[in-house]
Order: structure tokens, then C-alpha cells, then sequence
């Protein structure tokens, strides 16, 4: 089995609020290979986007590190310099962020904005960067590269800004390629073709991909692993199929329950998880879940659960979870 592109080890990070902090991500491990397609889910508020966000070290001036490492290739990136880190994103980790019309400066046209994109080539001369970026677009199904160059974000429809945002990280062929919800803003036959577009590009470029979302039919239809998160921790990694047909931890039962997908029969009601998230700027000393969990003890309030390994490639955070 290949070495892991990237990994997270034992990742702490707290947000400096107003009378406090907030602890939203605790003790989080997990990691992605070359080739692979790693799904990040859990519901709002879970710590989905936080992790994607420290991952390409754009947490937040607020944001703390308080434990733990992030490795690409080997390397510790959180020890590097800021000049160091900067040259790291585009070159070998990118990401689409999840509103692609903020993601682009709207008085510049699209095609000036990704020959900027383009700064680290060093010694690559203007034409030859705006021939790649039209190349780029091409890549990622945009019928017209050259109408799409010379117009604006505003000018583009939600799916073709999606498409652009793809092509912009892309450009320099990162080792990893990070989506924060890349499907959420888009209609159900958008929605499909980014899917279809990101497995073609998995399958050409070999980079290893991070899906964030908390939709799970995107998670089945393109993720290898799935990685569950409540309350800023993984509470369940597994392989997808394995998660799906066999989840082993509560809220990842729960949370496949909630999918509207599953609902057989015409129904007034959609199904819920009852209660809510946890206060993270006071975690509770016990498992994060257990004020949720229909089969919580006393145990799981008071005492944090241990990671178990019920299969090979799998592990769950709770006391109830049989190895």
C-alpha cells in the first residue's frame, strides 16, 4: 500500500472568540494517497470545512493550532514559514472553495485571474501561461475556452464558474486537490456532471482528492474512504461501501437514516437526528454524541471513548462499537 500524500496526525485547532475559544477540531487523524478520493461528512457544524481550511493553512487569523501535525509528502507544513507555506498551495495542494463566484475577483475577467494563478512558474512567459489556462478550461469541459477567458465571473452561470474554479486549481497540477462542498450551489444535472468531471480528472491527473460535503449521494458515487465528523472529531473512517451497507458508530447510523434517498413512502415529515450540536467552547468530558445516542450509558457521558478498529482500514470512536 502506498504512503499516504497527505496526512492529518492528531490535529487540535481552536478559533479565538469573544470571551473564549472554540475548540472545532479535536485530536482529528486521517489520510489520503495518490489516486484516492477521501469523502469528508457530517452534518453543519461538524468541523468539515475547518479541517479542509487548515489543511491548505487557510484556517483563519483567529485560528490556532493548539496540537498535531499536517504532512504532504512526509513534510510537516505547520512548521514551515509563511513564505513557504504560500509556495506549497496551487503547486501541491489546491483547493475549489465552496462558492465559486467569491472565489474569483469580479473586476477581473476570468482569464486574467488564471494567469495569475499561474505566479510560481517562474521564467514562463505571459502567452505561454494563458495558453495553459485555455488548455485548463478546455480540460474541464468548457465548450468555448476563449468566450470564457475574456468574460467575467458574474458572466458565467453557477456550473461554468464551478468549472473554472476546478480549472484555476488544477493549473499547476497540485499532488492534492482539496473540494469544500463543490456540488452544494449547484441543480441536481449541474451536480452530476462536476461528479462525472472530478473521477475523469482523478483518473488523468492521479492526484489524490478530499471531498467535502454533507451529501452522502455524492459521497457514494465518488469517494474510495469515508471520514465522518461530529463535533470536530472523526468519530468513523471506513471504506465507502463498508460505511454504507455496515456503519458501526451511532451518529454515522443516524446520519445515513437522515438521507432522503432512503425515504421509500410519500411522508409530511423528513427524518432528523434529534437534539443538537454540542457547545464546543466547553466540549463535554464524555463522547461528543451521547446526549443524541439512543444507546448512550453513563459511561459514554463521562468518559471519552476509545478509537476502536472493527475491520481492516476502519476505525470508530466509541465505547458501544464491537472490534
Amino acid at each position: 500500500m502506498s504512503e499516504p500524500v497527505l496526512s492529518v496526525e492528531n490535529l487540535s485547532l481552536r478559533y479565538r472568540v469573544a470571551g473564549g475559544a472554540v475548540a472545532a477540531l479535536r485530536n482529528v487523524s486521517l489520510s489520503v494517497r495518490q489516486g484516492e478520493v477521501l469523502g469528508i461528512a457530517g452534518e453543519s457544524g461538524c468541523g468539515k470545512s475547518s479541517l479542509a481550511a487548515a489543511m491548505i493553512d487557510l484556517a483563519g487569523a483567529n485560528a490556532e493550532v493548539t496540537a498535531g501535525a499536517i504532512r504532504l509528502r512526509g513534510q510537516d507544513i505547520l512548521r514551515l514559514d509563511q513564505a513557504a507555506r504560500r509556495r506549497l498551495r496551487g503547486r501541491e495542494i489546491a483547493m475549489v472553495f465552496q462558492d465559486p463566484m467569491t472565489a474569483f475577483n469580479p473586476v477581473l475577467t476570468v482569464g486574467a485571474q488564471l494567469v495569475d494563478f499561474q505566479f510560481n512558474l517562474d521564467g514562463v512567459p505571459g502567452r505561454e501561461k494563458r495558453a495553459r489556462a485555455r488548455d485548463m478550461l478546455a480540460r474541464v469541459g468548457l465548450s468555448d475556452p476563449d468566450l470564457v477567458m475574456g468574460r467575467y465571473p458574474h458572466e458565467l452561470s453557477g456550473g461554468m464558474r464551478q468549472r473554472a474554479a476546478i480549472a484555476a486549481a488544477l493549473l499547476m497540477r497540485p499532488a492534492v486537490l482539496i473540494a469544500d462542498e463543490p456540488t452544494t450551489a449547484l441543480d441536481v444535472t449541474m451536480e452530476a456532471q462536476i461528479i462525472h468531471l472530478l473521477r475523469e480528472l482523478r483518473a488523468q491527473y492521479g492526484c489524490a482528492i478530499v471531498i467535502v460535503t454533507h451529501h452522502l449521494g455524492v459521497i457514494a458515487e465518488l469517494c474510495d474512504r469515508v471520514a465522518v465528523m461530529y463535533a470536530g472529531e472523526v468519530v468513523e473512517e471506513a471504506p465507502v461501501d463498508e460505511l454504507f451497507h455496515d456503519p458501526r458508530h451511532p451518529y454515522t447510523r443516524a446520519l445515513i437514516a437522515c438521507d432522503p434517498a432512503r425515504i421509500g413512502k410519500a411522508t409530511g415529515r423528513l427524518p432528523a437526528i434529534g437534539g443538537r450540536l454540542p457547545d464546543l467552547s466547553d466540549p463535554p468530558p464524555g463522547c461528543a454524541f451521547a446526549a443524541r445516542c439512543g444507546i448512550a450509558t453513563d459511561r459514554c457521558r463521562t468518559v471519552p471513548p476509545p478509537r476502536v478498529a472493527p475491520g481492516a482500514d476502519r476505525g470508530v470512536l466509541c465505547h458501544e462499537a464491537a472490534p
